[in-house]
């Protein structure tokens, strides 16, 4: 086999291949939050925040991701597809705030990763 015929079979494969592995479809980034009582009962209908500070010299400055309900399983449930990019090596480390129909709050943080369903529980107080 002469090696012009070697070369274009290479570069052949070599650009298949390329364009196999680039055109991965991205998986979807969830973040589900559930929001417990201090029996361990469900809570419905509390607003459940997401926000990340910065981490620059102004700690100050909040990002505010998305507000929603949670369900009558007691689940909050954010996608974050938006967020994240293909190739990126992480998604965020995200405070979270929860607001009760009673007045209860709670609070905690979710480390998001990615093409994956990341999951925390908050106890509302």
């Amino acid at each position: 086999m002469s090696l012009n015929k070697l070369f274009i079979i290479g570069a052949v494969a070599f650009m298949g291949m390329a364009a196999f592995v680039g055109c991965r479809k991205k998986e979807d980034t969830i973040a589900k939050i559930y929001v417990r009582d201090a029996g361990n009962q469900s809570v419905s209908g509390a607003r459940v925040v997401l926000y990340g500070q910065s981490t620059t010299n102004q700690p100050s400055n909040v990002t505010l991701f998305d507000t929603t309900s949670t369900n009558s399983a007691g689940e909050a449930i954010f996608n974050l597809n938006d967020v994240y990019q293909l190739g990126q090596a992480g998604v965020a480390v995200l405070n979270i705030d929860v607001l009760s129909t009673t007045g209860a709050t709670g609070q905690g943080i979710i480390k998001v990763e990615q093409e994956t369903t990341s999951e925390e529980t908050v106890f509302v107080q």
